[in-house]
């Protein structure tokens, strides 16, 4: 059955809309005198946990600090994973340029030009991409486990009490980030499908 283009354009504008109602409902640490104004700084600790920049500078220091070679191939393709969700995400941005919400208030850590876009959250993908990348490579107590989703929930959620992005800036960023890490894993970095790279890293 085809769908009248009317009605089609009227579900979308209803469902956009409802997205921008949710979100500034629910943007309550958008400002220091929003709802939740106090937890603001909470909020944006947060919110570094999940930056690109401590990410890759952690991961490059602990992959030169390395002596251990399954280590290394853990780091490399954490490294190659962390960079891939930059550049993805950027393209996404740049093609959607959907603007951030009215609401928020422009004073995140470390910003580039691409960054005044608001889809997906590049925060979101980036917790998913790593949540599930760590769940699977490191072998972790349950309570550890537990707490590193919870880690990824609570960054998504975050972006929206900021007032940083729509709620479907967040939920379709989770989804993109967990779909990244099957890339992650079909182009996975061995010593055996990138042994020049491994060489590099072995000095």
């Amino acid at each position: 059955m085809k769908l009248n283009p009317s009605f089609t354009g009227i579900a979308l504008r209803s469902l956009l809309a409802i997205d921008l109602w949710a979100s500034k409902r629910l943007g309550v640490c958008a400002r220091e005198g929003s709802a939740w104004g106090s937890a603001r700084p909470l909020m944006k600790v947060i919110e570094v946990s999940g930056h690109g920049i401590p990410w890759l500078l952690g991961t490059a220091y602990g992959l030169c600090r390395s002596d251990s070679s399954p280590g290394r191939e853990v780091l490399l393709n954490l490294l190659f994973a962390l960079l891939l969700d930059l550049v993805l995400v950027a393209v996404v941005k740049g093609l959607v340029r959907r603007r951030r919400p009215t609401h928020n208030k422009m004073d995140m850590f470390v910003t580039v030009s691409v960054d005044k876009y608001s889809f997906p959250s590049g925060h979101a993908t980036r917790a998913a991409m790593v949540c599930r990348f760590v769940l699977h490579h490191l072998v972790l107590a349950i309570p550890l486990r537990v707490l590193v989703v919870l880690w990824a929930v609570i960054v998504g959620i975050s972006r929206v009490m900021l007032g940083r992005h729509n709620v479907t800036d967040v939920a379709f960023g989770l989804i993109m980030g967990y779909m990244q890490y099957s890339v992650v894993e079909y182009f996975w970095l061995s010593p055996l499908s990138a042994p020049a790279l491994f060489a590099l890293w072995s000095h």
